[in-house]
């Protein structure tokens, strides 16, 4: 006859909680901003045209096959592995209880918002649409942000979050 799982074992297992529901829906609302976005520029702005809006900033409408920075070009079916792969830890990471802090957990859900706003445009078109460009740096997108500030928030969390006594300190 099987035991019950011990209490430990039942706090390890990743589980959605209602208090999560503000992760999904920031999750949701980076996925619905970045398509949303991306196809506007599609709509209305011509591919490889530049628009000022402020100095620095451009609106172009360029494309990427790559991963950041346009590395990795032309390896689409590598990327979408990755991105599954990534995706997968980060929804584990965010629903396990040992992540609670909601610092990094806010970090995770903007990385799986990005992260599943540029694996839409990957899947249906073999390409990232990026459209925000500043001086000497690559152009990027909504998702590419939202990725990159929940790195920051994540790191800054772990940062900030007290060391765990270790046994025999």
């Amino acid at each position: 006859m099987e035991s019950a799982p011990t209490r430990d074992a039942t706090r390890a297992r990743a589980v959605i909680r209602p208090r999560d529901g503000w992760f999904i829906l920031l999750t949701l609302a980076i996925i619905g901003a970045d398509q949303a976005v991306k196809w506007v520029i599609r709509e209305t702005v011509e591919r490889g045209d530049a628009h000022a809006v402020v100095w620095p900033l451009k609106i172009v409408h360029v494309t990427n096959s790559g991963a950041a920075f346009g590395m990795f070009q032309g390896a689409g079916p590598l990327l979408v592995m990755t991105s599954i792969l990534g995706m997968a830890a980060i929804v584990v990471f965010l629903f396990n209880p040992s992540f609670a802090h909601p610092l990094m957990r806010l970090g995770l859900a903007l990385m799986l918002g990005g992260a599943v706003g540029n694996l839409i445009d990957r899947v249906k078109d073999g390409e990232v649409v990026d459209f925000i460009k500043v001086p000497n740096f690559p152009a990027f997108n909504v998702a590419d942000s939202a990725i990159t500030i929940g790195v920051l928030v994540l790191v800054w969390a772990m940062l900030r979050e007290p060391q765990q006594s270790q046994p025999g300190d």
